[in-house]
């Protein structure tokens, strides 16, 4: 007779919408055993009953098979000493249980339900919405846990008789597939204002493409506005209805055979691209692609990306002999400064005067998720804004944090953060905080997420600039609050990151944020752990003149350098003149506010810094986008890199060894380094009015830049004893900064913290945030 043992096991992870309960169950019937599974929550509860080598087969199949986007983080086993013997194995109704919640992010349309959607014999032929236990919404559509399909926008719709028996069968590959629906029971979509639906509504829309429009299409996580973007035409209309003259826009590819035939690609890249996330990718150009030039001007790259939702293959193909563009401009549904439309209403608003057509369907999206858009450092990913198929994956803290919080993030690129124990969700991206739409959208989707992940913060982190609309929005909550320097964020988002607590050297490098003294900051050497920081240095101080303005005019910058370099008017004027900066009556005024102090303010913004350079050049003397200036003065260094640059990375050009620069860093009377970044700009002028090419000389910015971040670590090394550097903070979005960075300070010994799956600039800060928000409370904890 067979001896029987029962255990109780709890998998914790991404195993919720993922079809984790009917894998148990397979498993179970595989290695006959009896028993339940059971949502809690915070957990996957599964009671199993069988022989010894039943459940040892059983719990090897839990840990080297599980579902494809499953993500297990620990199983715990336990030994029920007496229990009643089950008579099968079954999945049992959800319960709902406080604790630590995972909440899967969407996920792409799966190969097996792509390649159903284009078998005529398939009764889901077509389907704008076939999904499986593997792949579609799950983050966009859940109200609240464990995930049901009563507790997500799908409950709105009956399934069908055919439906139901493949949702309830362990058979079947829809088994618990919470989604699940077809063309009988599922959502429809829709021409908003017209009376297209279905099929008709998606010939109509893939007919407006094909003619040269403009259309707005709804998609998992909110409105796409769409248009050919192998056409000029198309997608300069797109950028003048947009008010985007320059900004690059995202391109969806059909295929990987498109997507190789456009631009240069690795493996590794492939791998990613084609994987269930489906991010936007940063990939290099190739000259002989069909995009026009007008998607990314001036730029080498473009983001790329794969049809990741059914509607969005069915732009591509579909049985009415339309014949479509393999390449499409696929942007966010907004406004400039609003968040990404989810409605139709937002819709209508919003998006009816910037497009032809609007698309939509009646699946309701409860919380927005932007695309996420990656590039790619030493082989691995390397976040630009993490969103969609990554948020909100929790960041893991080995430091037995207890408690909860809420950091409410950057005014910039914003995302916010729920800290719980020692995990920290980082919300999908929100966006630009001076939109009072945004941060309506920040207020909404913190409750969401609060409400998904059942937590109640008792502290809230935010910036320490008074006038920011976060500082505002932490205030109004009602629980304490804890401000946050901005850069001290940064070196914690990038320390947590990489689950990392000891004492760093943080170079945090970015636009601006406000300092302790009043002043801008933006160009910091810290020294910092989960403590707290001390400011050990910095790029030279500067006057930055004309506010906000001085952020989108690079001139201004440059202007102001000039003027405090050489400390004469005339010599001053006659060089601005030479580099035509501005006229002479421009120059004058930013003399005198800069001698009356009008509207300027003391800065140490690495960002601002840039831009100055690129204006001196004659690379770029204003943004029409955050960082265009910077992006562009990069670009232009690579380019002189790979013209000039010897294959194997090593060796200059005679014409870039001749020039040198006799001081890199030095201590002042304050005890502070400072980065000689006043000689730097100098010698630039002096060798750009010598007639240097502009190119070489912003490799050389990049090359001397980098020597001082090194020589600067090296001098608070040697002072503190810390050996490990953080290099965080949006200057370190360009990856010729980072990588010289990184060579100089290795070849010195440091170990070297950098980000990958979270944004460097300030998309990413919120987890700093959190971070330094848990700390405080534990400490007050340590000290009753």
């Amino acid at each position: 007779m067979k001896e029987y043992k029962a255990l109780i096991i709890r998998v914790y992870g991404i195993v919720q919408g993922v079809g984790f309960r009917p894998t148990v169950s397979r498993h179970a019937d595989k290695n006959c055993i009896l028993g339940s599974v059971c949502n809690k929550g915070p957990y996957v509860e599964i009671w199993a009953q069988g022989s010894k080598s039943e459940l040892e087969g059983f719990l090897y199949d839990l840990e080297h098979n599980p579902p494809k986007r499953s993500s297990i983080l620990k199983i715990d086993v336990h030994e029920v000493e007496e229990s009643e013997k089950f008579q099968g194995f079954e999945i049992i109704e959800s319960e709902h249980e406080q604790g630590e919640i995972f909440v899967s992010p969407d996920i792409g349309i799966c190969p097996e339900c792509t390649k159903e959607l284009f078998d005529k014999k398939d009764r889901r032929y077509l389907h704008p919405f076939i999904n499986c236990t593997c792949c579609g919404p799950r983050l966009t559509i859940l109200d609240s846990m464990p995930y049901d399909r009563v507790r997500t926008s799908m409950g709105e719709f009956p399934m069908c008789p055919e439906c139901e028996y493949e949702y309830t069968h362990a058979e079947t590959r829809r088994y618990d597939a919470q989604p699940v629906c077809c063309n009988e029971c599922g959502p429809e979509v829709y021409i908003i204002g017209r009376d297209e639906r279905g099929r008709d509504a998606i010939t109509y829309t893939r007919q407006v493409i094909h003619d040269g429009g403009i259309v707005a299409i709804k998609g998992i996580g909110g409105f796409h506005l769409c248009c050919d973007a192998t056409s000029k035409e198309a997608v300069q209309r797109l950028r003048t209805l947009k008010t985007r003259p320059a900004k690059p826009f995202a391109v969806m590819m059909k295929d990987m055979e498109t997507i190789e035939r456009e631009c240069e690609i690795t493996e590794v890249q492939e791998e990613v691209l084609n994987g269930h996330q489906k991010p936007i990718i940063l990939l290099k150009r190739k000259l002989s692609g069909r995009v026009c030039g007008a998607v990314a001007p001036d730029n080498p790259k473009v983001g790329v990306m794969l049809p990741y939702a059914p509607l969005q293959l069915l732009i591509f193909t579909y049985d009415d002999d339309i014949v479509m563009p393999d390449c499409l401009v696929m942007t966010s549904g907004n406004t400039s400064g609003a968040p990404i439309c989810r409605d139709d209403n937002d819709a209508i608003t919003e998006l009816s005067k910037l497009c032809d057509v609007i698309l939509s369907h009646n699946r309701m999206i409860r919380i927005r998720a932007d695309d996420s858009v990656m590039d790619f450092f030493e082989e691995k990913p390397y976040m630009i804004r993490r969103s969609r198929g990554y948020a909100p994956l929790p960041f893991m803290i080995s430091s037995g944090f207890k408690g909860e919080v809420l950091a409410v993030g950057g005014e910039l690129k914003n995302t916010f953060c729920l800290g719980k124990n020692d995990l920290f969700y980082q919300s999908p991206y929100i966006g630009d905080m001076e939109d009072l739409r945004t941060v309506k959208a920040l207020k909404e989707s913190i409750t969401r997420l609060e409400t998904l992940l059942e937590t109640t913060p008792t502290i809230v982190a935010c910036d320490m600039h008074p006038k920011y609309n976060t500082t505002y929005v932490a205030q109004e909550i009602g629980i304490p609050v804890l401000q946050i320097q901005h850069h001290y964020a940064h070196i914690l988002s990038c320390m947590a990151e990489n689950d990392y607590s000891k004492p760093v050297i943080g170079v945090s490098f970015d636009g601006t944020g406000y300092g302790t003294d009043g002043t801008i900051w933006g160009g910091e050497l810290l020294k910092a752990d989960y403590d707290g920081f001390e400011r050990l240095g910095s790029i030279k101080p500067f006057l930055q003149i004309g506010g906000d303005l001085s952020a989108k005019e690079g001139w201004r910058i440059a202007v102001s350098m000039i003027y405090d370099i050489y400390k004469d008017k005339t010599k001053a004027a006659e060089i601005i003149k030479m580099l035509k900066l501005c006229d002479e009556k421009s120059c004058n005024v930013q003399f005198m506010m800069a001698d009356n102090k009008i509207n300027s303010i003391t800065s140490t913004s690495a960002g601002r810094l840039f831009d100055a350079v690129s204006a001196i050049l004659n690379i770029r003397k204003q943004s029409s986008f955050e960082g265009e200036a910077s992006m562009t003065l990069e670009f232009a260094a690579e380019a002189y890199e790979e013209e000039y640059r010897v294959s194997n990375g090593e060796g200059k050009s005679s014409e870039l060894d001749s020039i040198e620069l006799q001081e890199l860093a030095y201590e002042n009377s304050d005890g502070q380094l400072i980065l000689a970044t006043d000689v730097l700009v100098k010698k630039i002028v002096e060798e750009t009015l010598a007639g240097r090419d502009a190119g070489m000389l912003a490799y050389f910015f990049h090359e001397k830049l980098a020597e001082m971040i090194t020589a600067m670590c090296k001098r608070a090394s040697e002072k503190s004893g810390i050996n490990t550097i953080a290099l965080s903070g949006g200057v370190y979005q360009n990856q010729l900064l980072l990588k010289m960075s990184i060579e100089r300070l290795r070849k010195m010994g440091f170990k070297v913290l950098t980000h990958s799956l979270l944004p460097p600039n300030d998309g990413g800060i919120a987890l700093g945030q959190a971070v330094a928000a848990m700390k405080y409370i534990n400490k007050f904890k340590e000290g009753e």
